[in-house]
């Protein structure tokens, strides 16, 4: 649905808002990428022609595509910076540098005034703070683009985090996301190669990962799924979520009392053991991704907290990746075929990861998983580095064009992020020797009786549903054929930039035709000078003339403007 077809309750300030992309676009030097994708028409006329002009500042200018990219995510608020760090983990849709970039997209923004944070509280909660709270402090210790974060007590003393979400963000995003969705649609319709990247589809699934981040009520769950996962583990804990005083709008927290990971150095912090911190990390992760299931998606240092006695707390569950059962045993074969230096079983669980079979020579796919295990083959335990085991074989899954879970992704990036972690924690930290133990426990769940005869009942379970359902599928196709129902569907991709395109060229033509057609009739006029005259010339001939004239100024404007004579 385009900006021409909108409902008449399109509101002006949506139109601005338009406009407001559209010049930030072109600020960062983005003009060509406008025009092409027919949202030139956003710009007020009398600045269309001037703004391809527009040069970059000097500081910019030493700035590459990339980075610009970024500035302009920064600058056009919440949605787009969020959608940015979205994309980031899609190294699938979008170049390695770019989603690099993205990955420095900066959240952090001025808090709101105190007083908003408390009528947020009071009109969710319907009553005055003082009932809710017995101490509430003024300014939060944490500010960001869609909350911030402060500390309060309870009645009964309780020390609580409250995370208040920002004042009308959430319709600030909603309109944001109409913008994105109606620009996606613009981009594969007028972009060529946009149908691949598929933007509109990439528009959706961030609209549901962003309304579950703005529903506060999915971090507390997600916080209580955790806690119950790990139910008895004392290497690590959790936030308690306080139901009572949590909304959709308001999660209030147990604050949690500890150091910061980003604050401990070796040797700085003596309390503290490096090494049980560093290795009961590592095993958490592993926990989490093969036991459970369900993984912290952003394990960087600031979303880690220490507590006495080493305990390990996470918070910030705004992101979490899930991974299926079946997914998890695939990921077991990928690291067993890792150890084990097989490179059949690593293709062989990489395309059964694949929700396509795009692979054309599997023979081939597998020599490039061969030359990538290869290439670690020689590595030792010390020197391997997992994250880019994970960023070769993605490179090779994009490559390949396999389609993989999204979760996937963001997997890989929390073992990058968690790896980097413990080498900044500790430098001679290595995570493949922690993962040994997992993986001998992995093959010899692999081997035991019972996964051999699940295996076995599984295989034999889906032959008797073929079996089953052959005679009724086949007979349905034979019905087809009979009552002459069978219909072919033709679908041509590619055509409409080809189009649009041939729109420009006709429209220029015609436009030169009817300039050219003006100018000699006006000339004629003013030949026959036909009234009314002034200082003896036309003045209906000679306005002609000025006017076709004008026409054809722009229309050489416009060609210059693209570079194309």
């Amino acid at each position: 649905m385009y900006f021409r077809k909108r409902k008449s309750g399109w509101r002006h300030h949506q139109y601005k808002r338009y406009q407001t992309v559209v010049g930030v676009l072109v600020k960062h030097g983005f003009y060509d990428f406008v025009d092409n994708s027919n949202l030139l028409r956003f710009i007020p006329f009398r600045h269309r022609y001037v703004s391809g002009g527009r040069l970059l500042d000097d500081e910019e200018e030493k700035l590459n595509h990339w980075q610009r990219i970024r500035l302009v995510l920064e600058e056009l608020g919440p949605a787009y910076v969020k959608l940015g760090q979205f994309v980031s983990n899609r190294p699938d849709l979008l170049p390695q540098e770019l989603c690099i970039e993205l990955e420095s997209l900066l959240d952090e923004v001025p808090p709101f005034d105190n007083a908003e944070a408390v009528a947020i509280i009071e009109k969710e909660f319907k009553a005055p703070i003082s009932k809710i709270f017995k101490q509430f402090t003024e300014k939060p210790f944490s500010s960001a683009s869609i909350s911030q974060v402060h500390k309060a007590k309870l009645h009964d003393g309780t020390k609580v985090a409250v995370k208040i979400q920002r004042p009308g963000i959430k319709e600030v995003i909603e309109a944001d996301l109409e913008i994105m969705g109606e620009v996606a649609g613009l981009l594969e319709k007028y972009v060529s190669g946009m149908d691949v990247i598929n933007p509109a589809g990439i528009v959706e699934e961030f609209k549901v990962c962003i309304n579950e981040e703005l529903d506060f009520i999915n971090e507390a769950d997600n916080i209580e799924k955790f806690t119950r996962k790990f139910n008895g583990d004392k290497r690590v804990c959790f936030p308690r979520v306080y139901k009572e005083y949590t909304t959709t709008r308001i999660l209030t927290m147990e604050m949690i009392e500890g150091v910061s990971l980003a604050t401990i150095k070796e040797g700085n912090n003596p309390d503290y053991n490096l090494d049980l911190i560093a290795t009961t990390l590592s095993d958490l992760l592993m926990d989490q991704i093969f036991e459970h299931g369900y993984f912290h998606g952003d394990p960087h240092q600031g979303n880690i907290i220490i507590r006495e006695n080493n305990v390990i707390c996470f918070v910030d569950f705004g992101q979490v990746g899930i991974l299926s059962p079946r997914n998890r045993q695939v990921l077991r074969e990928i690291i067993i075929g890792l150890v084990q230096k097989d490179p059949r079983r690593v293709a062989n669980a990489t395309m059964k990861l694949s929700t396509n079979s795009e692979i054309i020579n599997r023979e081939q796919f597998e020599n490039k998983v061969f030359k990538i295990i290869d290439k670690y083959a020689g590595v030792t335990l010390h020197n391997l580095n997992l994250s880019k085991f994970f960023n070769d074989l993605f490179k090779l899954v994009i490559s390949s064009k396999l389609m993989i879970p999204s979760d996937l992704y963001l997997l890989g990036k929390a073992i990058t992020s968690l790896e980097g972690t413990l080498r900044k924690l500790k430098p001679d930290f290595n995570i493949i020797e922690h993962i040994e133990p997992f993986v001998r426990k992995m093959i010899l769940e692999n081997m035991s009786p019972y996964n051999i005869f699940k295996d076995v009942y599984t295989s034999l379970s889906d032959y008797s549903d073929l079996f089953r359902n052959l005679p009724g599928g086949l007979r349905d196709i034979l019905n087809q054929f009979k009552n002459r129902n069978i219909k072919i569907q033709f679908e041509h991709r590619g055509l409409e930039p080809m189009l649009h395109k041939h729109d420009q060229i006709s429209n220029r033509i015609a436009f030169s035709i009817i300039s050219s057609a003006m100018i000699v009739g006006s000339s004629l006029i003013m030949h026959a000078k036909i009234p009314p005259l002034l200082f003896g010339i036309s003045f209906l001939g000679f306005a002609t003339f000025v006017f076709s004239l004008l026409l054809g100024s722009f229309l050489l404007l416009s060609i210059l403007r693209h570079g194309k004579m």
